[in-house]
């Protein structure tokens, strides 16, 4: 676990973020190569890319601030409320300047002295839902592809492989964040997270370990396995079925329906919050959504039903 990969001048650069700007440039170099290669202007990719960032980024952080179990954590911090509670701050670093916290001896926590009504909006902190940013860069890319009169299914089989190939970089950099973990295992390929990562944290407050000021139990790392199952979604749309597709959209639609399968069964597996509702996590609801929606669109284009496309 390594949360901030380095600094330069004395501003620390956080892993998850630089893995995830590093997962964007190249998704966009992948997505403008190919729209040279098939003779589409490849600036519109890339200002894509950029629309696609943004919209995702903002999509990410409010389905993180609404669905993961933090909405309250977030009015706390608003509002002044001494409930919310930064299990990872020790007493010194509590009563240091650079923090200015509340030591609480009886629960041996830190509360924030200060409010901060925009916490929610920090987004290079942590706190990213891959689904928002999914439906948010969705979004995004209708309106800009719609613009540009850019063919739009063609767009969308490129995103087929581009997305994942981001997603494989940006799950490593929750590896070095220390999020997104396992649950509790003895397997082999299991890791443990160092003291006050959010493993331990999790599992301190779980009451797996006597303090946070432990090392994490051993624990699957799910960040491998998604980072891994998203390399092998880019080798089958790109390679595989890419050149054989029956129609624009197939790669997409492709992607979005293995990716959703792949979240679906990592879901059981993990053990940090994430927000749930009738036994399953928000994740597992939406891929659910989505299986049926790729179900219902891949039949229309199939059947030449839903032929809408922006052009030229």
């Amino acid at each position: 676990m390594r949360p901030q990969l380095f600094s330069v001048l004395e501003i620390g650069f956080p892993a998850y973020f630089v893995l995830l700007i590093t997962g964007f440039l190249f998704a966009t170099i992948a997505g403008a190569l190919w729209a040279r290669r098939i003779g589409e202007d490849p600036d519109v990719i890339i200002d894509l890319g950029l629309a696609m960032l943004l919209a995702g980024v903002v999509g990410g952080r409010i389905l993180h601030v609404l669905a993961d179990g933090y909405f309250w954590d977030y009015v706390h911090l608003c509002t002044g409320d001494l409930q919310l509670i930064d299990w990872r701050i020790t007493q010194a670093e509590c009563a240091s300047p650079s923090y200015d916290g509340v030591w609480d001896a009886a629960k041996n926590v830190c509360h924030p002295r200060h409010t901060d009504c925009w916490a929610w909006a920090k987004f290079w902190a942590g706190g990213l839902a891959y689904y928002g940013g999914f439906l948010g860069a969705s979004v995004g890319a209708w309106f800009l592809l719609k613009r540009d009169k850019f063919p739009f299914w063609k767009a969308a089989d490129m995103a087929g492989f581009a997305v994942p190939l981001g997603l494989t970089f940006g799950r490593m950099g929750c590896l070095l964040a220390g999020c997104c973990f396992g649950v509790r295992s003895d397997s082999p390929l299991a890791l443990v997270f160092p003291e006050r990562s959010p493993a331990s944290e999790w599992q301190a407050k779980a009451g797996l370990l006597e303090s946070r000021f432990q090392a994490s139990l051993p624990v699957l790392p799910t960040q491998i396995f998604e980072s891994a199952a998203s390399l092998l979604i880019v080798a089958y749309c790109l390679v595989w079925l890419h050149p054989r597709k029956r129609y624009d959209g197939q790669v997409f639609l492709a992607f979005v329906a293995l990716y959703a399968i792949a979240r679906f069964l990592l879901e059981f597996i993990r053990s940090d919050d994430r927000g749930a509702a009738a036994g399953l996590s928000t994740s597992q609801l939406i891929g659910l959504g989505l299986l049926a929606g790729v179900f219902a669109l891949h039949r229309a284009r199939a059947q030449g039903k839903l032929a809408f496309d922006f052009g030229r």
